[in-house]
């Protein structure tokens, strides 16, 4: 555990020196327990998530970094990869192909690329990943540009 909190405290420096290098990403580490981190992303350009800001919660394993953390939206997202209740994420690098070498930025920037390209062949959310394997990109774009606007953008007024 101790190593584990060494090297989140590392990530932890890395990311307050590196804010202004990369605005798509603000990661947060929780002031009481750095097991505990939020983060929010912006949607990619050009996808149906742009000027959307969704917010991650992380739970770290104390065994981190030789287990994955645990990563979730808690900004509701219609994504096929992405479980439409829960926010849970399937993606490769969060279960089987997980890597010391991966940091929770390089992570963020993982999901950032998963939501500019989804993987309709493995979906937690059918709903969209039936969209996308059926060629109907414009239902699954309409569908996900409403929830963005609804859940993941600034209110006006």
């Amino acid at each position: 555990m101790q190593a584990s909190r060494a090297r989140l405290f590392k990530e932890y420096k890395e990311v307050q020196r590196e804010k202004a290098a990369d605005p798509d990403i603000q990661l947060v580490c929780d002031d009481s327990n750095i097991f505990k981190w939020t983060a929010l992303i912006k949607g990619p350009s050009e996808t149906p998530y742009e000027g959307g800001v969704f917010q991650l919660v992380f739970a770290i394993p104390e065994q981190y970094p030789l287990l994955p953390p645990q990563v979730r939206f808690l900004t509701k997202i219609f994504h096929p990869n992405v479980h439409f209740k829960s926010g849970e994420i399937c993606l490769d690098i969060l279960k089987n192909a997980w890597s010391p070498a991966w940091t929770l930025q390089s992570v963020c920037r993982a999901i950032i690329a998963l939501m500019a390209h989804p993987e309709p062949d493995s979906p937690l959310n059918c709903d969209s990943g039936n969209l996308l394997r059926s060629g109907d990109i414009r239902g699954y774009r309409s569908m996900a540009r409403m929830y963005t606007r609804l859940a993941a953008m600034p209110k006006k007024g």
